[in-house]
């Protein structure tokens, strides 16, 4: 909660005008009950003790006093809180949009290995419900934060000067409903939070199901899936079922205890009555305050149960924001090195305890391309993540003309790379903002990127051309299609390294040939990482990296490669005959 407090300077100067407000507002209300008693214990008697037949308005002004002034402080708190509830729903949207902004930032720059342990449901989830949550909690402590325990507080104080034994015999009731406010408030946190991981999860179900509706559907999966989302659901629905089970205890307590108290100062006061110690009027006020203070006390519970909500969401949003970073910036010194790109003993371990990646050590010079190989779960996209550092090296080093990753500025170091991975993004826009990327390509790079990929041909069929509209998830485009916008995103910003991590494999054979001889042509320059199933696709590279489980059993050209690496000659073999590579 204590990182909630930074967001509240920007918005203190609206929070305090309707707090001050709220606070006017509740006074007003207060009065009213005892301007009531001042007509009936003061007015009414002194009008009545003229003795008159008729009345005159002039004669009736003593309760005509009262009851004006009783209407100013109606209209004083209708408008009082008209205005402050207009500041608290102003402010907490405010403080909430600020915090989802920065919650957003956060998730957009954590490391893979902190989204790893998050996971993106949650981390969905936070973005949204639990900001909810806190936008709810923010806005009714607000509302009625100020205002239920003014009123409360005020309400006794009153009551105090006018009947203090009827006033100790309502008050006596307060510590029993604070101790039950209490003991569930506390219990509550722990199971709202419960209920956020279901939450989690069921999104996380419903998100696996929603990306591969196709393949459900093909394997004719739909009731075993809507069986596994039923059980996640269920788990959801118990446990928030349970959570306003034990939260919905409070209201209904409270007010048997506070009308167990109303009991008592009827019966008392009905002897004070009867013995003259205390007027109608002032049992007919107790009644209104009565009324004031059970709401207040009621609405002081829901805020509580809010609180406990709200509470337990902003623990939730708080281990995201404080999250330490992982991957920081290293002061090491560069080397020199005749490689562009190197590799120098890096192994790797997500889980640390068993190695992905042993030992792997490469060098790469400008305008080189690298062929990365091997059996599916070799290790070949960890290479690609270790290079762009979405993880850091558990042992050895990755450098970039001999410097250290580790020690590149963010906003410097991701510049100089273009991707395609394996599971691109698109979304839903034009081509060409799918292809731009909110980077303002020019025209001559876009065109020359789009001629590259092999694109051209395919968007020049549609009458809209580039402004032709990408459904969600790039469902009207073919998977070669994508790949080739995804292509062209990558090329168009003029990358000094190109990494292509399995990007062409459902590209026809005839495309990704001419795909391999356009880049060569017209992006000579740029360092090339290609991670390939197919063989035709990294023969012609200078260099080619083949691995298995982790390890490197294989490095240099294909003709090198075909004599001493049994693995590649033998899918080489396959692939493209071996006839064709002698």
């Amino acid at each position: 909660m204590k990182t909630l407090f930074k967001y509240f300077k920007p918005n203190a100067a609206m929070m305090i005008i309707g707090l001050i407000l709220k606070f006017s507002g509740a006074i007003t209300d207060l009065l009213i009950p005892y301007f009531l008693a001042k007509i009936l214990d003061v007015a009414l008697p002194e009008v009545l003790d003229k003795g008159l037949e008729t009345y005159t308005f002039t004669d009736l002004w003593p309760i005509w006093r009262y009851a004006l002034i009783m209407i100013g402080c109606a209209l004083l708190s209708i408008s009082f809180n008209i205005i402050s509830n207009y500041c608290a729903a102003n402010s907490s949207g405010r403080i909430t949009k600020a915090l989802r902004h920065d919650l957003f930032a956060k998730i957009t720059y954590l490391s893979e290995k902190n989204t790893d342990k998050f996971s993106l449901p949650t981390l969905i989830s936070r973005l949204t419900s639990d900001t909810y949550n806190v936008n709810r909690m923010l806005a009714r402590i607000q509302r009625m934060g100020v205002r239920a325990p003014i009123i409360l507080i005020g309400g006794i104080i009153i009551t105090l000067t006018m009947d203090p034994v009827l006033t100790l015999v309502l008050v006596s009731t307060l510590p029993f409903i604070s101790l039950l406010v209490y003991k569930i408030s506390k219990k509550g946190i722990p199971i709202y939070s419960e209920a956020q991981k279901k939450l989690d999860k069921t999104i996380r179900v419903a998100e696996e199901n929603i990306t591969g509706i196709r393949v459900v559907k093909s394997l004719s999966k739909t009731e075993y899936e809507k069986n596994r989302f039923h059980e996640a659901n269920t788990e959801l629905a118990d446990t928030e079922k349970h959570a306003s089970v034990v939260m919905a205890l409070t209201n209904p307590a409270c007010s048997f205890i506070l009308n167990l108290g109303l009991c008592f100062v009827v019966l008392v006061g009905s002897y004070r009555i009867n013995g003259g110690i205390t007027g109608a009027g002032t049992i007919v006020a107790f009644l209104n305050y009565f009324t004031i203070i059970l709401n207040s006390t009621i609405a002081i519970t829901n805020i509580f149960i809010m609180y406990t909500k709200g509470a337990a969401s902003a623990q939730r949003i708080e281990e995201v924001l404080l999250v330490e970073d992982n991957m920081p910036l290293m002061d090491i010194d560069p080397v020199d090195s005749p490689y562009l790109i190197e590799f120098d003993g890096v192994s790797f371990s997500h889980d640390k305890v068993k190695n992905n990646l042993y030992n792997v050590s490469f060098g790469i010079r400008k305008g080189e391309t690298l062929g990365i190989i091997g059996p599916t779960g070799s290790g070949k996209t960890t290479i690609v993540r270790l290079l762009l550092r979405f993880y850091d090296p558990d042992s050895g080093s990755i450098r970039i003309n001999g410097r250290d990753i580790r020690s590149i500025k963010p906003e410097e170091f991701r510049t100089m790379f273009g991707t395609v991975f394996q599971n691109d993004f698109i979304y839903s826009d034009t081509l060409q903002e799918n292809i731009d990327f909110g980077r303002e390509i020019d025209e001559e790079s876009r065109r020359k990127a789009i001629s590259t990929a092999q694109a051209e041909e395919f968007i020049n069929s549609y009458d809209d051309g580039l402004e032709h509209m990408v459904a969600i998830r790039g469902a009207n485009l073919s998977g070669g299609q994508k790949q080739r916008v995804f292509l062209s995103r990558a090329l168009a910003g003029s990358p000094e390294i190109l990494i292509l991590d399995d990007s062409s494999s459902a590209l026809d054979y005839k495309t990704d040939a001419n795909l391999r001889k356009a880049l060569n042509e017209n992006y000579g320059d740029v360092t090339s990482v290609v991670v390939a199933q197919r063989v035709s696709t990294i023969m012609n590279a200078e260099h080619i990296l083949v691995i298995d489980k982790g390890n490197v059993i294989g490095y240099g050209t294909h003709d090198e490669l075909l004599e001493k690496c049994p693995y590649y000659k033998e899918i080489a073999d396959i692939q493209i005959g071996g006839g064709l590579v002698g």
